[in-house]
């Protein structure tokens, strides 16, 4: 088997790619993170229970704060908008965990 890494400019290019398509979805400019985009099914649900109480404030005061602009039609400062390499993945790891349970559950409950 061969192992190789990726070449630098289709790296670059790739990352430059996720930059703009970041940009293009237009959350950051309410100053939302990817993670507070995710739609809220039941494993999100009990992710969001599982998030420590400051990082649950935050993404709360994210999504009131975008509420509240969208309402007013208006975006944020550019200067306040979340930037690509800021975004935090704060929610998946918790996400993944939770859905790691719940198939392991299922797979119990077939035995």
């Amino acid at each position: 088997k061969y192992t190789c890494a990726p070449w630098p400019a289709t790296g670059r290019l790739l990352v430059g790619f996720r930059k703009w398509y970041y940009n293009m979805c237009g959350f950051n400019k309410l100053g939302l993170m990817r993670d507070d985009t995710i739609h809220e099914d039941l494993d999100v649900k009990e992710a969001l229970r599982r998030l420590p109480e400051n990082v649950y404030n935050d993404r709360m005061f994210r999504i009131k704060r975008a509420l509240d602009l969208s309402m007013k039609q208006q975006i944020l400062p550019k200067n306040q908008w979340t930037k690509f390499e800021e975004d935090v993945h704060y929610l998946t790891p918790y996400l993944e965990e939770v859905i790691r349970e719940r198939k392991e559950k299922e797979e119990w409950m077939k035995k």
